[in-house]
């Protein structure tokens, strides 16, 4: 089958009747359909939970360990002068 053939049989396609939709396809869409919006809902949900949770186990990390501050020396600098 050439393009131009290929071409041919699409436009007569396209200029029929459209196929008949069975009647209930529309609830089962419509099903289906708010189903995902749960799902997605509720993954968006855990997701800001999840967020908020490591913000705070981070802020309480920092300020326990404060991570900013320089450690304490492990030797005495040399003591002169006695």
């Amino acid at each position: 089958m050439s393009r131009r053939d290929r071409e041919i049989a699409a436009r007569q396609r396209m200029e029929g009747a459209p196929p008949p939709v069975p009647p209930d396809l529309y609830l089962e869409v419509v099903r289906r359909g708010s189903r995902m919006l749960r799902r997605r809902r509720a993954a968006r949900r855990l997701m800001w939970v999840l967020l908020v949770a490591a913000v705070f186990v981070f802020a309480v990390w920092a300020a326990t360990v404060q991570p900013w501050v320089l450690p304490p020396s492990e030797t005495t600098p040399p003591v002169s002068g006695w």
